[in-house]
């Protein structure tokens, strides 16, 4: 799999950004005092909100929202296509930017998606302009013989499987507990969130970080928790 397949599979860009804000939200709950693998920010700029996925081994995706459509970064680190596969430097495969229209061009060298030298940490590129019928990536000529070559299977696995069942999945092995699935479904659903769905899904957690979350997201609340986010 490689990102040109991502790219004939994912949702369009209104049903990505919600997959990606109930996942973030389900996570926020299931753990609040953590790192989080899945996170979401609404407000990344005054136009612009972030999904993002970081699984503490140095893989890491961003999808940028924007008026002008979305923008996806992947990175896997052990991939063939790392800007960091030879020792004279750090360079992006050949293909993986270079068809990255003028209107995201900011974000392949945006500060928050490249190293310390301004180079893209990226092995899978894709791109959606508001209107358009279909997600793009580059023309890659991709290593031989190479199941995940840029890494697009690990990455966004639970992207090409958009279903509480799968996140339940995730999060029961990632985390070793068990996820009530009823109350995932709601999060999926983006029902507004009340504290049964809170309670349900972690006991334990603090209704007030997880309303602060919630607001960060912009994800909606039910009228028993809007009194919390004031």
């Amino acid at each position: 799999m490689t990102a040109r397949d991502i790219a004939a599979a994912l949702p369009d860009i209104d049903s990505l950004k919600n997959l990606c804000r109930s996942m973030a939200m389900a996570e926020a709950i299931l753990n609040p005092d953590g790192e989080l693998f899945y996170s979401y920010s609404a407000e990344w700029s005054e136009t612009e909100q972030v999904a993002s996925m970081r699984n503490g081994s140095g893989d890491e995706f961003d999808i940028v929202f924007a008026p002008v459509g979305a923008y996806i970064r992947g990175f896997d680190h052990e991939s063939p296509l790392s800007p960091y596969r030879h020792e004279d430097g750090p360079e992006p495969w050949p293909g993986v930017l270079d068809s990255v229209p003028e209107a995201f061009r900011c974000y392949v060298e945006e500060p928050a998606f490249t190293d310390e030298d301004g180079c893209p940490v990226v092995t899978a590129c894709l791109w959606r302009e508001t209107g358009a019928p279909s997600w793009q990536t580059g023309q890659i000529t991709y290593p031989a013989d190479h199941p995940d070559p840029d890494g697009s299977a690990r990455l966004f696995e639970l992207l090409l499987a958009p279903t509480p069942e799968a996140f339940q999945a995730f999060a029961e092995d990632y985390y070793e507990m068990p996820v009530d699935i009823e109350a995932l479904r709601q999060v999926y659903e983006l029902r507004p969130l009340g504290l049964p769905q809170i309670i349900a899904l972690n006991s334990g957690a603090s209704v007030s970080e997880v309303v602060v979350a919630a607001r960060e997201m912009g994800y909606p609340l039910a009228d028993d928790l809007r009194s919390d986010a004031s």
